[in-house]
């Protein structure tokens, strides 16, 4: 055994001279595409361009023998203001140790980090800029394959995002729920919980001092929102595609030993893929992995952001864009039940379904709604992989992961929604109405224009609206805001709250937190802010009729009036200056605003599109902008 150790040792110092050897040897071209001499800087001379690359990370203490192994990228998004990545720095060790112990040198570098309370004017406004980060920071970089450490609820669709585009082998490592808390012995989950104390505050029901003490208890670790949140929709999902270990790679709590246990893997993971074919993300994702991910979204009764996001992710695969669209996200949900018994659609937290056996346990519920034949990062197909990590089920896990014979909701705990109001879509989470009647409701509209309309007017004792009314919220949708802030769930009147009025039917252009419940229909496309926009057009008063039955919600108005309110409506926005004769002021603005915001205003595409940037997608530049945007 000593002399086999010996001769590979010498083997492998043989072979890392051979390689420096070759780097200084000018007569012999530079051709390797991995390692520190894949990439290489232009500076016209391609030895000159690695030595110089040698010498500035020799400065780093790094050896040629070092140098000369596979490098691993760890994408690190810490930061100081992302309570949910407060365990990045430890995750990072022990990727490294992981990628070490498999013969390959990690190597961490910097993205922007995002964090849904600390972004303004929202998260998702930054969505798309994180994406471009980690896909060029990929591509630039001399590295063979990435872990991607993400968890807050828009890093981890921005890096699949990003990855999927930069088409290098990659690794998702989510950060981990955090823990429950307890305020007066009942558990409590950031951050449902912190909506529905916050609407109990609203109505009165909570004084001002256990509302401050509440805040202290909603969070009580690090970690993303331990609740079916985007934060942990998007990890589950994530394992849906194949790319996360079933097991803990999207359930581990972010504060226990089994996170970094998963940290480690996904080190050794990151190696392993480098020895198998096609584990680009475009070769390795097809587009049975992304049905495999709607049914598991469908499944754990997912927050609708998981809906924008997939849109966003599918839209950059060359080979899936266009072959899956909303109406296929609803398709899916009217044979997938709602199977995870989690907080807002059901009581409990993601310690508890981690406990009951994570994604392993649901995934071999689903097995006869899965398309079994899609691969893994294993590079065994998930039927293969359900094969050889067999689970079985006990009492816990059947309280916690629900049998298709005894869903939590029988089918489609998403649906999507169509009708003069929404021709290119809305989504509604059914699953979390607290009023069920609301499913099928006519009301007259209350319209608030835009978010500080509803700031001003939402309380006022003089507000005309009773229970039966339909609130509507304008001018939140992508361009909008712009963002499509988490204002969607329109807060219940006060002087209904105090009557004990707990839920009512809320449509708006916008989004709302994967962790609040309610009847809420969301991300009606095309947006208010669109000239052609029949929800731009709605007024107090109006009647509207949804049926999610019947999957339709509709403006009772005669289509001539419809016109006659939109051509008022574009005679309103001509803006007549020397500046663009015809052209309505809202172009003129957005097409003479400067930065990321003046980029993201013109560039970015609608909810059903994804809201990516059109130049981003894998169809190009152009897609999905109307007439008046572009």
């Amino acid at each position: 055994m000593a002399n086999m150790a010996n001769n590979n040792s010498s083997s492998q110092a043989n072979g890392d001279s051979n390689q420096i050897a070759q780097d200084y040897d000018l007569s012999q071209p530079i051709n390797s595409t991995s390692g520190l001499r894949s990439g290489l800087t232009s500076y016209g001379d391609a030895h000159f361009s690695l030595f110089l690359r040698k010498v500035f990370i020799k400065a780093l203490g790094y050896s040629d023998s070092a140098l000369s192994s596979p490098i691993i990228g760890i994408i690190n998004t810490y930061s100081s203001f992302n309570p949910c990545h407060s365990n990045v720095p430890q995750l990072i060790e022990s990727v490294k140790r992981g990628v070490l112990a498999s013969g390959g040198l990690p190597v961490d570098f910097p993205t922007i980090s995002i964090h849904e309370s600390f972004s303004s004017p929202t998260s998702m406004y930054l969505r798309n800029l994180m994406a471009m980060d980690t896909e060029e920071m990929i591509r630039a970089q001399p590295v063979d394959a990435v872990v991607m450490i993400g968890g807050c609820d828009k890093t981890v669709p921005a890096q699949l995002m990003g990855g999927i585009s930069a088409n290098k082998p990659v690794i998702p490592l989510i950060t981990g729920p955090m823990m429950p808390g307890s305020v007066e012995g009942v558990r409590v989950g950031a951050c449902t919980d912190c909506r529905s104390y916050w609407a109990k505050f609203r109505a009165g029901d909570v004084d001002v001092e256990d509302i401050m003490s509440v805040n202290e208890e909603l969070a009580p670790t690090g970690g993303t929102c331990g609740v079916m949140g985007t934060a942990s929709t998007m990890a589950c999902i994530t394992a849906g595609l194949g790319l996360l270990e079933l097991r803990a790679g999207a359930t581990a709590a972010a504060v226990t030993s089994s996170r970094l246990r998963v940290a480690e893997q996904a080190g050794r993971n990151a190696v392993a893929m480098l020895k198998i074919e096609n584990t680009k993300p475009q070769e390795l994702l097809t587009r049975e992995s992304f049905l495999n991910a709607i049914t598991v979204l469908q499944a754990i009764g997912g927050s609708t952001n998981a809906v924008v996001h997939l849109l966003a992710i599918i839209n950059r695969h060359p080979q899936v864009a266009g072959t899956i669209d909303l109406k296929t996200f609803d398709e899916i949900g009217r044979k997938t039940p709602l199977l995870v018994d989690l907080k807002p659609s059901g009581d409990n937290c993601m310690t508890d379904f981690h406990n009951a056996g994570g994604m392993l346990a649901l995934m071999h519920t689903l097995r006869p709604l899965l398309h079994l034949n899609a691969r893994t990062y294993s590079d065994q197909t998930l039927g293969e992989l359900l094969d050889t990590t067999p689970f079985k089920s006990f009492a816990y896990s059947r309280q916690i992961v629900r049998s298709l014979h005894d869903p939590l909701y029988p089918q489609s705990s998403l649906v999507v929604l169509y009708g003069n109001i929404c021709p290119d879509g809305a989504v509604m989470k059914a699953s979390a109405s607290k009023n069920r009647k609301l499913l099928q409701h006519r009301g007259s509209a209350c319209v608030f224009e835009n978010t500080a309309d509803m700031a001003k007017r939402i309380d006022s004792p003089d507000l005309d609206v009773t229970e039966n009314s339909i609130l509507i919220l304008k001018s939140i949708g992508p361009v909008g805001n712009p963002g499509m802030p988490e204002a969607g769930l329109i807060p219940i009147p006060q002087k209904l709250g105090r009557q004990g009025v707990g839920d009512m039917l809320r449509i708006s252009d916008g989004r709302m937190s994967g962790t609040a419940g309610g009847t809420i229909i969301l991300h009606i496309s095309p947006e208010s802010a669109d000239l052609d926009s029949v929800f731009g057009i709605v007024q107090t008063g109006d009647n509207i009729v949804c049926d999610i039955e019947k999957r339709t919600l509709t403006l009772e108005l005669e289509q001539e009036e419809i016109s006659k309110r939109i051509a008022e409506r574009k005679q309103r926005a001509q803006h007549l200056s020397g500046k663009g004769e015809g052209r309505p002021e809202q172009w003129l603005e957005r097409h003479g605003r400067r930065g990321y915001r003046g980029l993201y205003e013109r560039e970015v595409n609608q909810a059903h599109l994804g809201c990516d940037f059109g130049f981003l997608t894998a169809q190009g530049p152009g897609v999905g902008q109307s007439e008046d945007r572009q």
